[in-house]
């Protein structure tokens, strides 16, 4: 039965049942369990193995050894599930310890099937939300792979630090405003977009864009932010003709 047909009881004693699990397959160096969790064909066994994953490490500091050095072995299991849920465990430890599981998104950012890379984004956005100073560091060296699609990804990655936080991750994405390839610009204007409807966001982010050299970049980041402040106009702290309004005697142009 899958995770969601089990009623809230089932739901809970089936997380707690994968939790203890877990942590005797890692004191006991059992790693054919966690990987049966860390497989299963279904996305909310593997949510609830790699939270679990995470919380060990905090909580059992004399596990934390065993659980980096099997996370690293995982990596290189040939189901992409595997290596996903493990990107996502290290995405879990890195929204405190960043340093110890970096090299998870240096390999993970290359993994050959996408569901990995989008596992290194994902974890990327929620560390980057809680733990900016080293993430956005090491985010900035990719900011001019020669990928495009490690550059468009990066940009992406980044974006929810910027919803509460736009001055943090404007230096990065001013980076981009150059870039040769439509589909990182595009992403780029779709981030700014992203970065200013919240309460004081869109002063900070029409601010530096004044800065910015890339006039036509700018014009599609404005067109952008109005048209999310319709399409988020529930979520917005102004409204689109307030945006507007903003825009018009604040013009970046």
């Amino acid at each position: 039965m899958e995770f969601y047909q089990l009623n809230k009881e089932e739901r809970i004693q089936k997380v707690t049942a994968i939790t203890e699990e877990i942590q005797t397959s890692f004191s006991n160096s059992n790693m054919i369990n966690i990987l049966t969790f860390l497989s299963d064909s279904d996305t909310y066994i593997r949510k609830t193995a790699y939270i679990a994953i995470g919380r060990l490490y905090f909580r059992q500091p004399s596990l934390r050894n065993n659980i980096i050095v099997a996370l690293q072995l995982f990596m290189n299991e040939p189901d992409f599930k595997i290596r996903q849920t493990t990107v996502n465990a290290a995405g879990e430890i890195g929204i405190r310890d960043f340093e110890t599981v970096v090299h998870f998104f240096d390999t993970g950012l290359f993994d050959a099937h996408h569901s990995v890379r989008n596992a290194v984004i994902g974890s990327v956005k929620k560390m980057g939300e809680k733990n900016p100073k080293p993430v956005l560091q090491w985010a900035y060296k990719y900011l001019h792979h020669s990928n495009k699609e490690i550059r468009r990804e990066i940009c992406h990655g980044i974006e929810l630090r910027g919803r509460t936080h736009p001055q943090d991750i404007l230096p990065l994405l001013k980076e981009l405003q150059f870039d040769k390839t439509a589909r990182v610009r595009n992403t780029l204007v779709h981030v700014l977009g992203q970065i200013a409807y919240k309460k004081g966001c869109l002063e900070t982010a029409i601010a530096d864009l004044k800065n910015w050299e890339n006039k036509e970049v700018v014009k599609k980041a404005i067109e952008e932010i109005i048209d999310v402040h319709h399409r988020y106009r529930n979520f917005a702290a102004l409204s689109q003709e307030e945006a507007k309004v903003f825009i018009q005697f604040n013009s970046p142009l």
